[in-house]
C-alpha cells in the first residue's frame, strides 16, 4: 500500500471548529447529564491522545512495514487533531463556570506521566485496548445519534461524531502495531480492559464534579437519569469489548456503519475551510453539513 492510499484513507483534516464562549457546558438542553459525560471525556482528550502518539511513534522504531509505518503517521495526524480541538473546547468549559476542572487536569497530566514509565509493550496495549473501545462506542453514537444529539448544540455534536468518523478510520492502526511488534494475547486483554476502565473512571471523576457544581448530583431525578445514560454506553459498549477476546479478532472484522463514508463524502465535497456543522435540528442528523 502507498502513502497516496493511506492518506486517502486517514487525511488530516484541520477543521476549525469555533468555540466561543457563549456555548453552554450543558450543550444537550434536554441531556444535562449526558452532556457532562462527554465532557468528561472530552476532558481527558488532551492527555490521552498525546500518550497514545507517543506509544506508536516510539514502537515506529521498530516497524519494518512501510505501509502500517504510513498507518502510524497518520493515525499522529489524526490523534493531534483530535485533542488540539478537545483542548480548545475544554477552556469554554473552565471559564464558563467549571474552574475547578483545572485541578483534574493536572491530576490527568500527572497519572499518564506515570505510565509513560511503563514498557511499551504495556502501553501499547492500553493503546491498542483504548481504540478498540472506540469501535463500540461509535457503533452507539452514530446508530443513536438522533436520541443522543437532537437539538444539541451543533458545534459539540459535530466535534464528537467528526471525532468518531476518525476513530473508525484508523481503528486498525494500533492493535497492528502491538500484534507486529509483540502479539501477546493475554497482555493486549490486559490492556483492553485496563484502558477502558482507566478512561472511564477519569471521566466519570470529571462529569460528578460538574454535575455537582450544578447542584443536581443528589438530586433522585438527575441520578436517575445519569444511571440510565450510563446503562445505555455500558449495553451498547461492551458488546465490543467482549467480542474482541476472540484470540483471531481484527478489528478489520467489524464492519462500518455506513454513515461514515457518507460523512466523508460529504466532507470532501466542501469548500476549504468550511466547518462540517450537522444539523442537529433534523432527527435524523444526516451526514450532511449546514453553513
Amino acid at each position: 500500500m502507498n502513502p497516496e492510499t493511506n492518506a486517502a484513507r486517514m487525511p488530516i483534516r484541520k477543521i476549525p471548529f469555533e468555540f466561543i464562549d457563549t456555548i453552554d457546558p450543558i450543550w444537550n438542553a434536554a441531556k444535562p447529564e449526558w452532556s457532562h459525560m462527554v465532557n468528561g471525556t472530552s476532558l481527558a482528550m488532551p492527555y490521552l491522545e498525546p500518550f497514545l502518539i507517543k506509544n506508536v511513534r516510539e514502537a515506529l522504531a521498530q516497524i519494518d512495514e512501510p505501509s502500517l509505518a504510513e498507518d502510524v503517521r497518520a493515525f499522529v495526524g489524526q490523534e493531534a487533531q483530535h485533542y488540539t480541538n478537545h483542548r480548545r473546547y475544554n477552556e469554554v468549559l473552565k471559564r464558563n463556570g467549571y474552574p475547578e476542572l483545572e485541578a483534574v487536569e493536572a491530576e490527568m497530566a500527572q497519572t499518564y506521566k506515570r505510565l509513560e514509565t511503563k514498557s511499551l509493550k504495556w502501553r501499547l496495549a492500553y493503546t491498542a485496548g483504548f481504540e478498540t473501545m472506540t469501535i463500540g462506542l461509535t457503533e452507539w453514537l452514530i446508530r443513536e445519534r438522533s436520541d443522543l444529539f437532537t437539538h444539541a448544540n451543533p458545534v459539540v455534536a459535530s466535534l464528537v461524531l467528526w471525532h468518531m468518523v476518525e476513530e473508525t478510520e484508523h481503528k486498525t492502526v494500533a492493535f497492528d502495531v502491538y500484534q507486529h511488534l509483540y502479539g501477546h494475547y493475554f497482555m493486549r486483554v490486559y490492556g483492553l480492559f485496563y484502558a477502558a476502565l482507566h478512561v472511564m473512571f477519569s471521566a466519570r471523576r470529571t462529569y460528578k464534579l460538574m454535575l455537582q457544581r450544578d447542584g443536581t448530583w443528589r438530586q433522585w431525578s438527575s441520578r436517575v437519569r445519569l444511571w440510565r445514560m450510563v446503562g445505555q454506553f455500558y449495553r451498547n459498549v461492551t458488546p465490543a469489548l467482549f467480542r474482541s477476546l476472540a484470540p483471531g479478532h481484527h478489528p478489520d472484522h467489524v464492519a462500518d456503519p455506513d454513515w461514515i463514508a457518507q460523512w466523508a463524502t460529504a466532507y470532501a465535497e466542501l469548500p476549504a475551510q468550511v466547518v462540517p456543522l450537522l444539523d442537529t435540528d433534523d432527527p435524523a442528523i444526516p451526514a450532511r453539513f449546514v453553513s
